[in-house]
């Protein structure tokens, strides 16, 4: 019984930070947001909507200041107060900042926003389980090793949703009539869009494909669906 203890404890774990994270999250972006209301983002909403047959799409205005995009597990779509400033003063187009509404609703689309919020509780307590295992068999290193273990787990699982995410968006994008040349557009930007000055990765791409990598892609898409 000693020796599954540490798992089972990772389990307790895992249960408790799912339960706490989903309600500070939530607690977070209630406090934070209100409806994002602006005539020419509304017309994109509403061609993305006709497109997906929904009576409409609701976006929601995140009062911070990095630039980024959002989906929350409870399926609500997010722009950060940043990114909205990007677009009113011309840096980004109204088709572009769709594009990033049409990204986060593929991840609401595929699952990936609840799962990720489960995910982050399976890593936790993977961490837990490995840091309590390794520290005994190889002291002082053991949890530098499960940190890293998890972390390029994590790594591996959100470039894959990113992939698939991009590619529901250009699929999106395109059967509303706005098309993948903003998607590529807004990419081929978004290094200087989020560069914070410290020297230090975008908050957009943290965890994220190669941006180029990804541009590759979605032109492989534009060729086949556009060409």
């Amino acid at each position: 019984m000693i020796r599954f203890l540490p798992i089972l404890l990772a389990i307790l774990y895992a249960l408790a930070m799912y339960r706490f994270s989903a309600w500070r999250t939530a607690r977070e972006l209630d406090a934070k947001s209100t409806p994002l209301v602006d005539p020419k983002l509304n017309d994109m909403s509403a061609k993305m909507a006709k497109a997906l047959d929904l009576p409409r799409i609701k976006v929601h205005l995140y009062e911070i200041e990095p630039v980024n995009g959002l989906a929350a597990p409870d399926g609500r779509i997010f722009i950060t107060r940043g990114f909205y400033n990007k677009f009113r003063q011309g840096a980004v187009t109204a088709e572009e900042l769709a594009s990033v509404i049409a990204h986060e609703l593929g991840h609401v689309a595929l699952g990936h926003s609840r799962r990720r919020m489960i995910d982050f509780s399976g890593q936790n307590a993977l961490r837990t389980a490995l840091a309590m295992v390794l520290g005994r068999i190889i002291p002082g290193i053991g949890v530098l090793i499960a940190n890293g273990l998890t972390s390029l787990l994590a790594a591996r699982l959100s470039r894959g949703d990113e992939y698939e995410a991009d590619a529901y968006a250009a699929a999106l994008l395109t059967k509303a009539g706005i098309g993948i040349g903003p998607q590529i557009s807004l990419f081929e930007k978004l290094d200087a869009l989020s560069q914070n000055g410290a020297g230090r990765p975008p908050a957009w791409l943290l965890s994220h494909p190669k941006t180029e990598e990804r541009v590759a892609k979605l032109r492989k898409l534009q060729l086949r669906w556009e060409g």
